[in-house]
């Protein structure tokens, strides 16, 4: 069983800059990603990483970097340049096996954290 916990969240002006940070418990050989959700609005996955090959949604693109350290079994999203539209609660999420074209799709994980918020404000 994977149990995984965020933290990092907060409240930022536009142009600033936060880092989430997700501790994996049970972790073994997962693709691990970020979704996020605003208010009124589907989950949309964020950024995924598996055997270091990231992927990146177009919106966050240059802005985001996802990282892993697999010592200490967390997992990390450096957000830089937020805007408001970042606004949202955001997820770490875990599946067994490698990342792939799929890695956006929400149906395809099945290990989540309870959320940590993300405020942005202009």
């Amino acid at each position: 069983q994977v149990q995984l916990v965020e933290s990092g969240g907060g409240s930022v002006q536009a142009g600033g800059s936060l880092r989430l940070s997700c501790a994996a418990f049970g972790y073994t050989v997962y693709c691990m990603g970020w979704f996020r959700q605003a208010p009124g609005k589907e989950r949309e996955g964020v950024a995924a990483i598996s055997g270091g090959r990231t992927y990146y949604a177009d919106s966050v693109k240059g802005r985001f970097t996802i990282s892993q350290d697999n010592a200490k079994n967390t997992l990390y999203l450096q957000m830089n340049s937020l805007k408001p539209d970042d606004t949202a609660m955001y997820y770490c999420t875990a599946r067994w096996g490698t990342c792939g074209a799929d890695w956006s799709e929400v149906g395809r994980y099945n290990h989540w954290g309870q959320g940590t918020q993300v405020t942005v404000s202009s």
